[in-house]
C-alpha cells in the first residue's frame, strides 16, 4: 500500500462528525475504551496531528469537531487499536506506526465503518478516496478487495480482527 494523505477543498464531499455521528462512533469505539470529547468550531483539535480538522488522539480520547471527517475519526481511533500497550500508555497525538500497523489501521477503519450506521464500508472508501488517501491500486476499495492480505493477517496476528475479519472489541495487547 501506498499512502499519502490530502485534504480536500469542499467539507461536503465526506462525512463528519456531527453530533449523531459522534454518538454512533462513541457506542461503536466504546469497547475499546476509547472516549470522544467535543471541541467547539474554530477550536484548535488537541492532539491532532495533521491539523486542521483532522481527530486528535491523547490517550483514551479522541476529539473531534463537527467538521472532522469521520474517516480521520477512524483512523485515529484504529491507531489506538492497533498500537502495542506501551505506546498506547504514552500517546499523545503521533501514533507512531510503522508500515505494517498504517496499513492494519487503514483496513480496520474500513471494517469498523461497516458497523456504523449511515456510513458503511462502501462510504468510507468512497471519502477515502474523495479525502486523498493514495493506494498503489488506485482506490482505497482496489486495495481492500486485491492488495490488503498483509493487513489482514496482521489485524488477525494481534487479534484485533478474527478470522471471518470481524472485531474481537479488544486492543492489541502486545
Amino acid at each position: 500500500m501506498l499512502w499519502v494523505i490530502h485534504g480536500v477543498s469542499d467539507p461536503t464531499d465526506v462525512i463528519n462528525c456531527t453530533a449523531p455521528m459522534r454518538t454512533r462512533l462513541q457506542e461503536l469505539l466504546e469497547p475499546y475504551g476509547i472516549n470522544i470529547e467535543y471541541v467547539y468550531p474554530d477550536e484548535a483539535i488537541p492532539g491532532s496531528f495533521f491539523g486542521e480538522r483532522e481527530a486528535g488522539l491523547k490517550g483514551n480520547i479522541l476529539y473531534l469537531r463537527d467538521d472532522t471527517p469521520v474517516h480521520s475519526a477512524l483512523h485515529e481511533a484504529g491507531h489506538f487499536i492497533c498500537m502495542d500497550p506501551n505506546r498506547r500508555a504514552k500517546l499523545d497525538t503521533d501514533a507512531e506506526g510503522d508500515y505494517d500497523e498504517e496499513n492494519g489501521v487503514c483496513f480496520l477503519q474500513i471494517v469498523l465503518a461497516g458497523f456504523v450506521d449511515k456510513l458503511g464500508r462502501a462510504r468510507m472508501l468512497r471519502d477515502m478516496d474523495r479525502w486523498g488517501y493514495s493506494f498503489r491500486l488506485g482506490s482505497a476499495k482496489a486495495w481492500f478487495e486485491q492488495d490488503a492480505d498483509d493487513a489482514r493477517a496482521w489485524l488477525i496476528h494481534f487479534g484485533i480482527l478474527d478470522q471471518s475479519l470481524t472485531p474481537t472489541w479488544q486492543c492489541r495487547q502486545q
